[in-house]
């Protein structure tokens, strides 16, 4: 059953954005031509529901805490642990409407979503190149200098040790949302390994728990305040994820 389950998300991942190749043609068109309210259109309703479908064939329930916590009248920078792959469809379907994220480059390399991602406002970083990654930062700080919120794993990598734990937080991806004064939104995700990775990288069904908590203002933060942020943001999500 965890093969079939694995066929079938992999024939819907793909085969939802082949059907709907004609929507994604149209959105880059018009982000092409400035028109933003069109691609941020498309972005928040064919996204979401792609997430959800992934979910769905695979038999994932999802749980969302604390959506009231998320900042209605500016941009904010997510915070999130990094267990599974599944990271991704998880908070693009359980946050209220889908953010870029600052995502492995790996991902630039496949066709279809790659282009989705790009619409959607991602950023590619190359881990193990520095010039790259302060490229990929400074990308990230100007989508929410623009205005637009924005997705951050601060482990660099999927944590594969126990459930309830987590790696360092890396200090540059918080730079982020001190450069632009953004506040953190800390988001614990719970359940998510169990998926696949636990399961030698076969989809099963199972429960995830996302809980968002709330924001940690920046503005004004002191040099020893913004020095001590990583690991504040990595406690409160830990304390959330027991």
């Amino acid at each position: 059953m965890s093969i079939l389950r694995t066929i079938a998300m992999f024939i819907y991942l793909f085969g939802y954005m082949i059907l709907h190749y004609g929507i994604l043609r149209r959105a880059e068109r018009a982000a092409a031509a400035g028109d933003t309210a069109t691609v941020e259109q498309i972005v928040n309703q064919h996204i979401p529901r792609w997430s959800r479908g992934i979910l769905k064939v695979t038999g994932v329930s999802l749980s969302v805490e604390g959506l009231e916590n998320i900042p209605k009248d500016r941009p904010c920078v997510f915070v999130a642990n990094h267990r599974s792959y599944y990271d991704i469809p998880l908070l693009l379907a359980g946050l209220e409407k889908p953010h870029g994220i600052l995502a492995k480059e790996e991902l630039e390399k496949i066709p279809l979503l790659n282009r989705w991602m790009k619409l959607l406002g991602c950023v590619f970083v190359q881990r193990d190149d520095v010039r790259a990654s302060v490229r990929a930062l400074n990308d990230a700080t100007a989508i929410v200098e623009g205005g637009r919120s924005f997705v951050i794993f601060p482990e660099g990598t999927r944590y594969k040790g126990e459930e309830g734990g987590a790696g360092e937080f890396k200090a540059g991806a918080f730079r982020i949302a001190v450069k632009t004064n953004a506040p953190v939104v800390p988001v614990a995700v719970t359940g998510a390994r169990a998926l696949f990775e636990s399961n030698g990288n076969r989809c099963r069904p199972g429960s995830v728990r996302i809980k968002i908590m709330p924001p940690i203002q920046t503005a004004g933060m002191s040099k020893a305040e913004q020095k001590q942020l990583p690991d504040a943001v990595r406690q409160s999500i830990l304390a959330a994820l027991k």
